[in-house]
């Protein structure tokens, strides 16, 4: 089976408008977005507290393209069911979040939903090598988990060998965190295709002016064609 590994941005909207999800959404996916990322914290797996099930399925109705849902929560499997009848598309689950990883990707799918893995800067590519078949993307942390606006680490060295890895299998490598027309290149190349980037979308730009968040857009998708 083939996958599309064309380069996909995926806007955060933990960077966007809190008062005004809906009409963000709709601005940036206007301007290009190819997915919608969506952060889920809840304080204790990451220092910080974000979003649960009634604000995925409230901004659903505003995303005509992908809902990608990074739960970055511990204990995951307790939410599962509830995030995917929220309407997530992708549900991503932390390698570290708890003991049984495969069990919480079956039940990702069982859900319903496209199963994501994520990996931590200080996790190697190793710990998904038993995952692979179970997983349609793999999501590589960029930044420690929990904040949004920080600098990148660079992680090309497992990009490689994830894509190494997955060979022919139809699943996506995620980066997210730090991600800029300055560091996007780096792991464009390395071999990722869904590219998380939050503030440096949103940057410039809002509801009554979303041209800056196009524009931010195709910043990044120049300076990936260029590298490439």
């Amino acid at each position: 089976m083939s996958l599309d590994r064309s380069l996909k941005i995926a806007p955060s909207i933990l960077s966007a408008d809190f008062a005004d999800f809906g009409r963000e959404i709709e601005a940036v996916e206007a301007q290009g977005a190819d997915w919608i990322h969506v952060d889920v914290m809840d304080g204790h797996f990451v220092p910080n507290l974000t979003f649960g099930p009634p604000l995925v399925a409230a901004i659903r109705k505003h995303i005509k393209t992908v809902m990608d849902v990074h739960l970055m929560i511990a204990p995951v499997d307790p939410y599962i069911d509830a995030f995917a009848q929220a309407g997530a598309d992708y549900l991503t689950a932390h390698v570290e979040s708890g003991p049984h990883i495969h069990r919480t990707l079956q039940a990702i799918r069982a859900a319903g939903c496209k199963a994501g893995v994520a990996l931590n800067p200080g996790t190697p590519a190793e710990a998904v090598a038993e995952l692979l078949d179970l997983v349609d993307l793999v999501c590589v942390m960029t930044v420690n988990p929990g904040f949004g606006g920080q600098s990148f680490i660079d992680m090309t060295g497992k990009v490689r060998a994830l894509r190494s890895m997955i060979g022919d299998r139809p699943v996506h490598i995620e980066i997210d965190g730090g991600v800029t027309p300055a560091t996007a290149p780096l792991v464009r190349a390395a071999g990722a295709d869904v590219l998380v980037a939050g503030s440096a979308v949103f940057k410039g730009g809002s509801v009554a002016d979303p041209v800056p968040y196009g524009a931010n857009m195709r910043a990044i998708r120049t300076a990936c064609d260029t590298a490439v």
